[in-house]
């Protein structure tokens, strides 16, 4: 089986690592410098990929094209692939929706078959290992991960359906990210009363993740009636402090919607269907 060549748009520090782990198994790995900055120039030549002067050059001469720019530019960039009619394999690997992901396959369809993907991870240098998880057709898929077999990319096929890599992506981001924005809320307003060496000592004592506890969540449900005026109060704190309260109030309102669990006696898909009921 011939070795494909793989084209990188936007060669950002992920996407200039993944490329150069794609290197590995490819025939050669390739860059469009139009229109990129020196700052991208000097990303793609320390990873080694193979500079192309024109977005029609890197379109002709690869065979799977990878996407990883800004989630914001990631449907303007496949459409104007699109415009360009790509014949290859389309891994579109941004943090994007499902529904978006979906609109790209049929923008660049039927002509390019598009793999969902999405990066859990930091870039693979120094050691790192990322997982680079695929749903889409499953010739495609298999061939993405024979490019990126037995590199520091680690590759996990999730289904035949476009959306579903993206979906992943997106609820892990939605816990990780926030509670990284939850984490310095709470900082904040615990320095803004000299307690944050405290609240440090207090949360040292546990050590594993909420989002690996999901037999946790009926008991959310069951609580929310006294959680939910909680966070009120810690939102006036946080307003008070000159911190941003609109998070806490948020979840305030996600927590009304289980208010008549009161106390009650929830299984995890009860809670969770509750939760989706507005």
């Amino acid at each position: 089986m011939d070795k494909p060549t793989v084209g990188i748009l936007h060669p950002g520090s992920m996407g200039a690592a993944v490329a150069a782990c794609a290197a590995t198994n490819a025939a050669g790995v390739l860059w469009c410098t139009q229109g990129r900055s020196p700052a991208s120039a000097a990303r793609a030549e320390q990873a080694g990929l193979t500079p192309v002067s024109t977005l029609r050059e890197l379109l002709d001469r690869s065979g799977i094209l990878i996407s990883l720019c800004p989630p914001a530019a990631a449907e303007d960039l496949a459409r104007d692939i699109a415009g360009h009619t790509f014949a290859g394999t389309y891994v579109e690997a941004n943090a994007i929706s499902p529904e978006r992901a979906q609109r790209i396959a049929g923008l660049l369809g039927p002509a390019a078959t598009v793999v969902d993907g999405a990066v859990v991870g930091s870039p693979p240098v120094g050691g790192k290992t990322p997982t680079l998880y695929l749903s889409g057709p499953t010739a495609a898929t298999t061939t993405v991960e024979t490019v990126f077999d037995g590199t520091a990319v680690r590759t996990k096929v999730l289904g035949t359906e476009v959306g579903q890599a993206s979906a992943l992506k997106l609820s892990y981001t939605a816990f990780q990210k926030t509670s990284r924005v939850l984490a310095a809320l709470a900082t904040g307003m615990a320095r803004q009363y000299d307690v944050d060496q405290e609240l440090l000592e207090v949360a040292a004592r546990r050590s594993t993740s909420y989002l690996a506890e999901p037999e946790y969540i009926p008991k959310v449900a069951a609580r929310a009636w006294r959680w939910g005026p909680e966070l009120e109060e810690a939102a006036g704190t946080l307003s008070a402090a000159g911190l941003p309260p609109e998070m806490l109030r948020a979840a305030a309102s996600t927590l009304a919607r289980w208010n008549d669990a009161k106390d009650g006696e929830l299984t995890l898909t009860d809670a969770l269907d509750r939760l989706a009921q507005p």
